[in-house]
């Protein structure tokens, strides 16, 4: 089991068909510690939750209105823009929204997939202190993504398939115990 820091919360965009997009959450539900579900309109961003992105839809985390004396809360927000990179959803789309609703500590992670996705949005979390790990070339079906954040200088470093658990866990952990001491 992952000792996750409190505000822990995981937005997967994955360029699917709605179709699909619900048969993978539900997937990864069944086989995770953590909840797996859909992103849903409106919804509130929870600790321990992961969140996919619906096929052909944006996904973006919108701040909540600040109460003294509680943290910010976070709201999940589904859009039907045109598609960016020929995407929708688009994870430069999700990242530009991260970056404006939380101040640092966040983890992005680009995974095989054609094109430049995620390279805008990464540039765009880095200046709140971003840590992005890419996916090795040697172990990517296609490279594009991965590349161009490499290629731009955005990433902190690249790891296998096989050991990007591991990092992400490591990683992770780390922060948590930063945040205790």
């Amino acid at each position: 089991d992952l000792p996750l820091a409190a505000d822990f919360r995981v937005l997967v965009v994955q360029h699917m068909p709605s179709f699909l997009t619900c048969s993978l959450a539900k997937s990864l539900n069944d086989k995770s510690a953590l909840q797996v579900h859909e992103a849903v309109e409106g919804e509130p961003l929870k600790p321990d939750t992961v969140y996919v992105a619906p096929g052909g839809r944006h996904l973006q985390v919108k701040p909540g209105a600040a109460e003294q004396g509680a943290p910010r809360r976070r709201f999940l927000s589904l859009g039907d823009g045109p598609p960016e990179n020929s995407v929708r959803p688009s994870a430069d789309v999700l990242f530009r929204s991260v970056a404006e609703a939380f101040d640092g500590h966040v983890l992005a992670v680009i995974m095989t997939g054609m094109g430049n996705d995620g390279m805008k949005g990464v540039q765009a979390l880095k200046s709140g202190g971003c840590y992005c790990i890419t996916q090795t070339a040697g172990s990517c079906v296609v490279y594009g993504m991965p590349r161009a954040v490499d290629e731009a200088g955005l990433s902190d470093e690249s790891a296998d398939l096989d050991a990007l658990a591991g990092r992400i866990e490591a990683l992770i952990k780390a922060s948590a115990e930063r945040r205790i001491s």
